[in-house]
């Protein structure tokens, strides 16, 4: 399972009016190479589904991963903080063992 905090969720909302994206619109998540601490999360709106997609709905928000990333990211929660020190989304991934200091990388 993929998770979305509150702060997540309202934020992707606000993202696909601000955009005029419709409802057939999902969060795409996905886990990259080459982070500096190694792979790294990548986030992006989407609309099409791909095989062995799999599919997760929390919170209200769809959330949509390849099987491969979610071998990294399974119960993992997408969080957002705002204001003067907020970082924007970040990744609460219980099967990292260390993040980068940007926390857009991991390891396992």
């Amino acid at each position: 399972m993929l998770f979305v905090a509150d702060s997540a969720k309202k934020r992707i909302l606000e993202t696909m009016e601000s955009q005029h994206l419709d409802t057939d619109f999902f969060v795409r998540v996905s886990v990259t190479s080459g982070g500096c601490s190694g792979p790294s999360y990548s986030m992006d709106f989407d609309n099409e589904s791909r095989p062995n997609d799999q599919v997760f709905e929390d919170n209200g928000v769809k959330v949509v991963t390849d099987l491969r990333s979610f071998l990294y990211l399974c119960n993992t929660t997408l969080e957002f903080s705002g204001g003067l020190n907020g970082k924007g989304f970040s990744f609460n991934n219980p099967n990292a063992a260390r993040t980068c200091g940007c926390g857009e990388s991991f390891a396992v």
